[in-house]
């Protein structure tokens, strides 16, 4: 079941076909927002946005696959549907190449659109969930002190505390103390956890 936070964007340019879909999406009590241009949905973009994003591959203007590349440029991770007409499947093709989950060809019987929908909101929920644990684990980073953080590094790099010791010139004792703290604060007691949690975050963090 999607959350009841979770929108459909709509982004069609012909007003017969999303005012068919807002009908419905709506007759299927899912929240739904339509636009009939993508820079109308450009401009509404929030990355506070949840749900999925029903979007028409040919467009006036703007086409959807050049409003995919906007939002993959602001790491948006809504998943998108495209919907597209019979000669332009090798399109939708490149469009899931770059991050579309799903594409669906006109006509189309609504129940298929509708279970392609409902994968995408899950895909969703599921997302999110796991970039909310990874900013959780980002904040956790931010928390160590610069020493901290050097001396974490060695460790995922498998140093043992005597080396880091003789490296950092300092000594074991004081390597303890702060290999100690960082466990605390990054919430783990297992050096296996610790690496898998940075691991995690590796392209954020190389992202900064």
């Amino acid at each position: 079941m999607a959350d009841s936070q979770q929108t459909v964007y709509v982004v069609e340019d012909d007003e017969a076909v999303r005012d068919s879909l807002e009908l419905l999406l709506k007759s299927d009590s899912k929240p739904v927002k339509t636009y009939d241009n993508a820079n109308a949905f450009l401009k509404d973009y929030s990355e506070s946005m949840s749900g999925c994003i029903v979007l028409d591959i040919r467009m006036p203007g703007m086409d959807g696959m050049e409003l995919q590349k906007k939002l993959n440029e602001k790491h948006s991770i809504l998943p998108i549907i495209f919907v597209t007409g019979h000669g332009d499947v090798p399109m939708a093709v490149d469009a899931m190449k770059e991050g579309a989950v799903d594409f669906i060809q006109k006509p189309y019987r609504e129940e298929a659109l509708l279970e392609k929908i409902d994968a995408a909101l899950a895909q969703d929920v599921e997302q999110r969930k796991t970039l909310g644990e990874k900013q959780e684990i980002l904040r956790r980073v931010k928390s160590l002190t610069p020493r901290e953080h050097e001396i974490m590094d060695r460790m995922i790099e498998g140093q043992a505390n005597k080396v880091i010791a003789i490296e950092l010139e300092i000594s074991q004792r004081t390597v303890e103390i702060h290999r100690s703290r960082v466990m605390h604060k990054m919430g783990t007691h297992s050096l296996a956890h610790l690496v898998r949690m940075i691991l995690s975050v590796k392209d954020l963090i190389d992202a900064r």
